[in-house]
């Protein structure tokens, strides 16, 4: 039997690989093929390398999609995050990043002035959860409610509070910087409610505890949130000390001197 040249073989194997949706063995199989006939690889160790490969690549392509689907407005991660000027309990966010507390529905609130890291920690724990697997969203409260409220208005707000619900980590960022009216935290509670002890919430506020009466000025829905998001979570302090104006300082100084 003739022997088909070496290029149809490679055409045959770009096409089987599209219909077989396998990208990276598309891309890497000549390559690899090359590596193991000059090292002597047996066949099933190069299968087996480039199948692992294949995984690889998926694998970072699932985490991808979901950090799209997070909809981070940046990406921050925890090793970017400066501890040595910081008041936060850099052993408490190490042990977060392992995930327990979501397999666990466990809350994280972030507490502390403008300019601490509440945010810059929030999504750091958000992008390691994507990361292991888990889908994430992430939203300031200010947004989060409009949308409550359109749907509500749309008639499609049991749909849109499901769908929140059945997110594995919700991060809510800046509780407490714009101003709710009763029925946005009306509204917003739904989605706690839902939660509750179901799924972890990610929560960054500017407000100490006894201050949240100025979202939610309804004494007893504030304090049926304080409960709620509090019961066995982690709270994590941040401090008033701004880090952000600290360093833009510092590189006003040094731009001063040159």
């Amino acid at each position: 039997m003739k022997t088909p040249p070496q290029g149809a073989v490679d055409a045959l194997i770009l096409a089987q690989t599209r219909e077989l949706h396998l990208p990276a063995v598309g891309a890497r199989y000549g390559e690899l093929a090359d590596e193991a006939a000059r090292g002597g690889t047996p066949h099933r160790d190069y299968l087996a390398h480039l199948f692992e490969m294949e995984l690889d690549d998926r694998g970072q392509r699932r985490a991808e999609r979901r950090l799209q689907e997070a909809r981070f407005p940046h990406r921050k991660r925890l090793e970017d995050f400066n501890f040595e000027q910081s008041q936060v309990n850099a052993a408490l966010l190490h042990q977060l990043v392992k995930g327990e507390y979501i397999a666990r529905a466990e809350n994280v609130i972030f507490i502390g002035d403008s300019g601490t890291g509440k945010s810059h920690l929030a999504t750091a724990l958000g992008i390691v959860a994507c990361q292991q697997g888990r889908r994430v969203r992430f939203s300031t409260v200010a947004a989060m409610v409009n949308e409550l409220q359109e749907a509500q208005d749309d008639h499609q707000l049991s749909r849109v509070v499901r769908r929140y619900a059945g997110i594995e980590l919700l991060v809510l960022d800046e509780l407490g910087y714009v101003q709710t009216s009763e029925t946005g935290a009306e509204l917003l509670f739904q989605v706690l409610a839902e939660r509750n002890e179901v799924a972890s919430l990610i929560v960054t506020t500017n407000l100490p505890f006894g201050e949240w009466t100025r979202i939610f000025t309804d004494a007893r829905l504030c304090k049926a949130v304080v409960d709620r998001l509090t019961f066995g979570a982690h709270i994590v302090e941040t401090g008033s000390d701004s880090w952000r104006l600290r360093r833009s300082l510092e590189r006003a100084g040094r731009k001063a001197r040159s």
